[in-house]
């Protein structure tokens, strides 16, 4: 028997009331879909059929949960409206009798069970616990205003499946500008085809407000016209960011895939890698292949390219075949020292090309690649304030001495707050004021956060939290206020179970550490190996899998997860970070008995970044545990553990309590 040969027998009791089903409701923006949305007596009732099927799996019941608080969440005429989902393998006997209301207090019902036989019977123990009364449909409710926030992965799914950014992401329309930017750009691109002009674009944003999403559109947007691959006019996306690639690609890659065999197509996973890293690639092989190019060694301090090892094309030159080059996290572009020393030794370990000499910063090299382009080129530079967490990286002074030196002929668009503080220092003004090649536009600025839809202040709050301004106090109290609970603990166990508690449906959590923490282990947390396959895993595994973050034993740190999110997040708070008497204090611990004083002024800058990168990961909420440290004396009098005594964690837990900061 079909869905609606059911439904027409389960439904019988309300066939003269003004309700209404709906079949196949496809979720806007998002591409779910929904079987059968029932809207009776002033309840959502989302059902999702198993026809055939006897067990509950757990994924289906995640499933059908999801399609509940997408509703709840970002269905405008939801939002208000008790929401119940029912999940129906059809050869079930049973049926839940038992509603658990929500500890949410958000009117989503726990999802409910039945067979089709015991389907009507559960409808009607739902009104009658929900005292619904007939109250008519649900005005509009089809029609209904829709803003989802997807996750970056979700959106990067939507975006290869030819949506635009601002479809999938646009949370109130009359603050995000996600497509004014990408419009901007693109005409910007178009000028410089036109004009045969070389152009860069500095695009700044708030953390989570979709620099990583405008980058991957222009790409696709550049690289596939029409469904069709467009390498004559094309882009690549490029990111230093290997998890952050990793992870893209592979998500990108399996949803391809599985498209393709549901449309019956002949594709292998390996192919939709392969197709996807046309246009997403790791920073560092663009730089290989054109560093194969220079005559090496490097002679007078000049990189030229060497004839015998390239092709000179006409339009092309020397360059690369693609016209336009995204770069994400431009800030970290290396420095001049850093990537001298790096070719010099060939490499991490030493098994890369070896460039003597080489002469210039990251910034430096990048540009001059796209340079030796003949006819045009764009370079898009996505930039995060305040989010150089390695040493090494040049923030974005490096771009902005190589345009003014090296390359003056450049065409420069510029974000107006790429003069804020935290990019350059606040410098850029300086910087710039000789180049009369500089156009200042407001569109190249993402203001709000799409990654936190419950907390647009998220990132005000960590930024004056961790800059000890006196606003921190009320900020977390607007925040606290929009439903996005940032709560304290100083045990682990507590941080597990609550967020086991927060996550719904297929909602993802996850540990988070600094790369400078240092002594998790007696807390039962072990920090992901740096390997880009266990990235892959951690944020793609579901919640069967022992890999995934979901299990909550394998943290990860600022190098995975700048660029990716999560649900909702611990962060672990170590001693490599104190709070002492109004200012951070650094330390890095020395791999046996102590922590050690880290006064290396730019040393402590990485370290407060990647603080300020943990605390901005959670899209629904966020756990701080701040251990209590070892407090026990050995028979002899000394401390049992003399690297976590609880001195070192004291004065971080009381700044933050005294900002209000909830404890459980």
């Amino acid at each position: 028997m079909g869905e609606i040969d059911i439904l027409h027998q389960v439904l019988q009791p309300w066939k003269e009331e003004n309700a209404q089903i709906i079949f196949e409701y496809d979720i806007p923006r998002l591409g779910k879909r929904i079987d059968v949305v029932l809207l009776l007596r002033g309840i959502i009732f989302c059902v999702e059929f198993k026809v055939g099927q006897k067990d509950a799996l757990q994924a289906d019941v995640e499933q059908v949960m999801d399609y509940a608080l997408d509703l709840k969440n970002f269905h405008r005429f939801s939002h208000d409206k008790v929401i119940v989902p029912i999940l129906v393998p059809t050869k079930r006997l049973t049926a839940t009798t038992e509603f658990k209301p929500s500890v949410y207090e958000d009117q989503i019902y726990n999802p409910l069970i039945a067979g089709e036989e015991r389907l009507q019977e559960l409808i009607i123990s739902v009104l009658n616990h929900a005292k619904a009364t007939n109250e008519g449909v649900i005005d509009n409710w089809t029609i209904s205003p829709y803003t989802p926030t997807p996750t970056i992965i979700e959106a990067a799914r939507a975006l290869y499946e030819n949506h635009s950014v601002e479809d999938i992401t646009r949370h109130e329309a009359d603050k995000v500008s996600t497509d004014r930017t990408i419009n901007y750009i693109l005409q910007v691109i178009e000028r410089s085809k036109a004009e045969r002009k070389k152009s860069i674009c500095f695009v700044t944003g708030v953390p989570g407000a979709g620099k990583t999403l405008v980058g991957l559109d222009v790409a696709i947007k550049q690289t596939y016209k029409d469904g069709e691959l467009d390498k004559e006019n094309g882009a690549v996306y490029l990111s230093g960011n290997g998890p952050l690639v990793a992870v893209l690609t592979e998500a990108l890659a399996r949803d391809n895939y599985k498209k393709c065999a549901a449309r019956g197509e002949r594709k292998n996973l390996s192919d939709a890698r392969r197709e996807v890293s046309e246009f997403i690639q790791i920073i560092h092989r663009y730089r290989d292949n054109m560093l194969a190019k220079i005559k090496n060694p490097v002679e007078n301090g000049v990189v030229e390219i060497d004839p015998e090892k390239a092709i000179h094309l006409e339009h092309t030159g020397y360059g690369e075949v693609e016209h336009v080059a995204i770069f994400d996290e431009a800030q970290r572009s290396w420095t001049h020292k850093r990537i001298a020393d790096y070719l010099k030794r060939g490499g991490t370990y030493g098994n890369k090309l070896k460039v003597p000499n080489f002469p210039l910063s990251e910034a430096e090299f990048l540009i001059w690649s796209l340079d030796q382009r003949e006819d045009w080129a764009v370079i898009v530079c996505l930039v995060g304030g305040g989010q150089e967490i390695n040493t090494g990286e040049a923030g974005i002074t490096e771009w902005i001495k190589a345009l003014n030196s090296m390359f003056k002929h450049w065409d420069v668009y510029i974000s107006d707050k790429l003069t804020d503080v935290e990019y350059a220092e606040g410098h850029v003004n300086e910087l710039l004021k000789d180049n009369d090649k500089v156009t200042f536009a407001e569109d190249l600025h993402l203001a709000v956060s799409l990654r936190s839809f419950r907390a647009e202040t998220l990132s005000a709050f960590v930024q004056s939290m961790l800059a000890f301004r006196p606003d921190a106090a009320e900020l977390y109290k607007d925040v606290a206020s929009r439903n996005y609970p940032i709560v304290l603990t100083r045990d682990m166990d507590t941080a597990r179970t609550w967020l086991r508690k927060q996550a719904r449906g297929t909602q993802q959590t996850g540990v988070l550490v600094t790369k400078v923490a240092a002594r998790f282990k007696p807390l039962a947390v072990h920090i992901l190996a740096q390997d880009e396959d266990n990235a892959v895993h951690w944020f793609l595994e579901d919640k069967t899998d022992i890999r995934s973050s979901n299990y909550l034993e394998d943290a990860a740190t600022e190098i995975q997860v700048q660029g990716l999110e999560l649900d909702y997040a611990c962060v672990l708070w170590d001693a490599d970070m104190r709070y002492v008497d109004g200012a951070w204090s650094f330390y890095k611990f020395n791999g046996k008995n102590k922590w050690n004083p880290e006064n290396n002024k730019e040393n402590q800058k990485y370290m407060l970044n990647a603080y300020r990168v943990l605390l901005t990961r959670a899209r629904q909420g966020i756990i701080i545990c701040i251990p209590k440290g070892n407090s026990r004396l050995t028979p002899e009098g000394f401390p049992e553990d003399p690297t976590r005594l609880p001195e070192f964690y004291d004065g971080t837990y009381k700044y933050l309590k005294g900002l209000g900061i909830k404890e459980i």
